[in-house]
């Protein structure tokens, strides 16, 4: 299938009952925050991508996995404001810990404008892959962190 573009109407009707109100929510402040929304239709389900700054580089996305709906977070700015990740309840840290390695950061093997992250939680260090290293399962444990994610990322890349 090919990607298509839809409408955010289109994307939030396949969202599930639980996360519909989270979902919401979370929409509207990153547009209220300055982050433009592409929703598509991808192979694997509808995509929604949030993106910020200029040039504009993806904050989150919304995705459909078999095991239920997730977020993706691009933490870039995640050395501002470290003590964050320390919150993180333990399903979500294992999340992390999951993640592929980095292998741009490990072995040096991948594109060199590929750029994974570095970074630590309590006395573990992680070099994960940006693509798979901050993608949780939504939940209601998860969600209030997701969101508090999100604000922290929105926050710093706008310099505030």
């Amino acid at each position: 299938m090919a990607q298509a573009k839809i409408n955010f109407e289109q994307f939030i009707e396949a969202v599930d009952v639980e996360n519909k109100p989270f979902v919401q929510d979370l929409h509207k402040y990153l547009l209220d925050n300055g982050c433009k929304a592409v929703f598509e239709e991808k192979k694997s389900g509808y995509l929604a991508s949030y993106k910020y700054g200029k040039p504009q580089k993806a904050v989150m996305n919304f995705l459909f996995r078999k095991k239920g709906m997730l977020t993706r977070i691009y933490g870039e700015r995640i050395g501002n404001y470290p003590d964050f990740l320390s919150t993180l309840p333990s399903a979500m840290v294992e999340s992390i810990k999951d993640a592929s390695i980095c292998k741009r950061l490990v072995f040096n093997e991948c594109s060199p404008k590929c750029g994974g992250y570095d970074f630590t939680i309590g006395n573990e260090r992680f070099q994960k892959c940006r693509y798979s290293c901050f993608e949780f399962i939504m939940t209601s444990e998860s969600n209030p962190y997701i969101r508090e994610f999100v604000e922290h990322e929105v926050k710093e890349r706008a310099g505030a």
